[in-house]
């Protein structure tokens, strides 16, 4: 700014740094001169404290006394009325140039009434400016001038918004139109990462939160639920992310050329219910070669598009991000636990949680918070909901130690907020005499019982939501619904889903896995007219998964299953399943899948040893009919047929479309001398499974002799077809 500038009596002269009151130069400390000029640049708005407080002591922490100092200094060589107190927003400056009428007042309320208005609001800061600052403050403070003064002041009003604050550590513009806010930040996203490739001393990143709300309008200061909202997504963002709402990709999916990833629902502090969240960005530009053919799609909203700004440099700039695993993992916070006694019982009560951490941590399907940034919370009394807010989890477990004598009491109570209630409880007893035994029996308790209640959960969450806004997480829970079922409509669109989840996320293992999951069904449950096909596809899926993530004991298990079921490959699958559980001991899919292949082998004992312990560590789960299958299997090779019709039955009344159990049934009944049920019963296999023959059952199924010829023989005794 290097012209004359005046106002009234007052004449500033930037480049010379000198100011005139009525011709006559008036001395002015640095400091005072800045938070002027500050002023006004910026004299068609509000600066807010923080703004100047960066713009006169750039990198520097400094009190906001300072800024009062200033301020007093500038109002007593310019009058009073010059600069403009506003309350809980910041200053501005009053005095109208030579050529300028003067500014605009703030539109007071009308007679009281609160003054509301729809509005787009956009949060955002600089990542690690703290850090960058503690790193070369000079370089940070050039870096941030730079953007600040060529992509941030200039842009917003061409894009129709309104500057309230603008500090590295929090940028919020407020914005009349969503698709006018969510394409600014796009575009304000490309021009840094073209920023960056071509000046990686300015190599700035932010992360920006979009919202859209009715807001009230408070002395010109933005309140709501929706400056709430942006916020939390603009902190949930990652470098160089922008995080939307879903009303906000509605709005604007049919404005912008861009693409929209769901990231499933979030609970946002301050906020009392969930709020679905979504990651735009530019599309590529062989998919916008795509989006000119659709006149729904204005692609030209996308500023410079073709040149540095557009979406080509923001493909350039960002590379392939890393799929972030936690994003499609429900995330669990583990409170210490409350002691009701002693001290010493507190650091039991602290271990207990620790330990719980650690086994919760095994799990592929969980993102669990560390210790050290639980422990925090130690010895207060807070609530899930804040607690869940501030830590950004879905889920939160709470629990307590009491004592009486040597012996412990451990309550225990997973949450899921806002819901106050808790979605299930446990209680533990034991004795200080072996403690370290107590906390790893609890630990690994406890984690076997969270996994499937907090998997319940979240396919109860997204049972309601329409399916166009699920991501390859939320595909996955519904596809599991279905599987299971055996109902017709319901499997086939399980296998759906789950393909369509690999679509969304090619690398996502676990939906790998519950496609081979699927396939295999087919084959085993005599659903695929061609079975060899579904088997090679089963396999391939299992193997892949396992390739993906090679930790996941769930998705070992599932290979596991498949060498032994499929392809007869007992050792190789034992192998897996010992892999399994020394990565996740509370795995109850790797304790039931291996106990099945312990009965293919003859080992009933031991399997049935392995199942209880996949029932103790998930007595409700939705697979509950296939542990007690695997019971009846286990006693049937062990000669014990009338507790195997017990199994067996058990599993049948649990699911009845479950073939597996029922074609074991009808043996185990024949064998233990009730041959009329068994006849009946295998009139009914062959009811709803045409064309079972004894003969080509016994060609693939995976029991080994003699326990095979045993049951063949069974089964044709009952009247099946040889």
């Amino acid at each position: 700014m290097s012209q004359i500038l005046r106002f009234g009596a007052v004449t500033l002269s930037p480049a010379e740094r000198l100011l005139q009151v009525d011709g006559h130069p008036v001395a002015l400390g640095a400091r005072a001169f800045d938070v002027l000029l500050a002023l006004v640049d910026r004299r068609d708005r509000v600066v807010s404290k923080n703004e100047l407080l960066d713009l006169a002591w750039p990198g520097l922490v400094v009190e906001e006394n300072n800024l009062s100092v200033q301020i007093s200094a500038l109002r007593k060589v310019l009058g009073q009325g010059a600069i403009a107190t506003v309350t809980g927003r910041g200053y501005r400056l009053t005095l109208p140039s030579a050529d300028e009428a003067a500014p605009a007042p703030l539109p007071p309320d009308a007679g009281g009434r609160i003054v509301r208005r729809l509005a787009a609001i956009v949060v955002a800061d600089v990542v690690g400016w703290a850090r960058l600052v503690g790193r070369d403050a000079a370089g940070a403070v050039l870096a941030w001038k730079a953007a600040r003064a060529e992509l941030l002041e200039p842009t917003v009003p061409r894009w129709g918004g309104r500057l309230i604050e603008l500090t590295p550590e929090h940028v919020l513009v407020e914005f009349g139109s969503a698709v006018d806010a969510l394409g600014w930040a796009l575009d304000l996203q490309s021009r840094l990462a073209s920023r960056r490739e071509a000046l990686p001393a300015s190599a700035l990143r932010m992360r920006i939160g979009l919202a859209v709300d009715d807001v009230i309008v408070d002395d010109g200061k933005l309140v709501g639920e929706g400056v709430h909202v942006a916020t939390g997504l603009h902190q949930l963002a990652g470098h160089d992310e922008v995080l939307v709402t879903d009303r906000v990709s509605d709005l604007c999916g049919r404005h912008l050329a861009a693409d929209y990833s769901v990231l499933g629902e979030r609970l946002l502090r301050h906020i009392a219910r969930p709020v679905q969240v979504l990651r735009v960005q530019w599309r590529a530009p062989e998919a916008n070669a795509d989006a000119n053919a659709n006149p729904d799609v204005d692609v030209d909203r996308a500023p410079g598009r073709a040149g540095p700004g557009g979406p080509a440099a923001v493909a350039a700039g960002r590379g392939d991000q890393p799929h972030r695993q936690w994003e499609r993992r429900p995330s669990v916070a583990v409170l210490p636990l409350r002691a009701h006694d002693t001290a010493a019982d507190s650091y039991f009560g602290d271990g207990v949680a620790g330990e719980i951490i650690n086994a919760l941590s095994a799990s592929r399907s969980l993102f669990v918070i560390a210790h050290n940034t639980t422990m925090r919370f130690r010895d207060q009394q807070v609530d899930a909901a804040d607690v869940a807010a501030e830590l950004g989890v879905r889920y939160v477990l709470a629990g307590a130690v009491s004592r009486a004598g040597n012996a412990l009491r451990i309550d225990v109570e997973l949450f899921q907020p806002p819901a106050a209630a808790s979605i299930w409880r446990a209680q533990f007893k034991g004795s200080d005499a072996d403690v370290f035994a107590f906390q790893e029996a609890i630990a690994r308790d406890v984690a076997g019982a969270i996994d499937p209640r907090v998997q319940e959960a979240e396919i109860e969450r997204v049972s309601s939501r329409p399916t166009e806004r699920f991501d390859a997480y939320d595909l996955v829970l519904r596809g599991q619904v279905g599987l299971y079922d055996f109902g017709q409509p319901g499997f086939d669109a399980a296998g759906d889903g789950l393909r369509r989840a690999i679509v969304l996320d090619p690398n996502y293992a676990q939906a790998h896995a519950y496609l081979a999951i699927w396939h295999n069904f087919r084959v085993g449950e005599g659903r695929s007219s061609e079975a060899s096909e579904d088997a090679r596809q089963a396999f391939e899926l299992a193997m892949r998964a396992v390739q993906l993530d090679p930790r996941d004991a769930f998705v070992l298990s599932v290979a596991g299953h498949l060498l032994s079921f499929l392809k007869k490959r007992f050792a190789e699958a034992m192998d897996l399943f010992d892999q399994a559980l020394a990565l996740n001991p509370s795995c109850a899919a790797a304790w039931a899948r291996s106990a099945t292949t312990l009965a293919y082998l003859g080992r009933g004992d031991e399997a049935l040893e392995r199942v209880r312990n996949a029932s103790r560590l998930s007595p409700y789960d939705r697979l509950g009919f296939t542990f007690d299958t695997t019971r009846g299997t286990a006693s049937f090779v062990c000669g014990r047929y009338a507790e195997a019709v017990g199994w067996l039955g058990k599993a049948r009344r649990a699911n009845p479309q479950y073939k597996a159990s029922l074609r074991l049934l009808v043996a185990a009944q024949a064998l233990a001398g009730d041959l009329a049920e068994a006849q009946a019963l295998a009139q009914e296999l062959v009811e709803t499974e045409p064309g079972f023959s004894v003969s080509a059952f016994g060609a693939w199924y995976p029991l080994q002799p003699p326990h095979l010829g045993r049951l063949l023989d069974a089964l044709r005794r009952a009247g099946v077809p040889d």
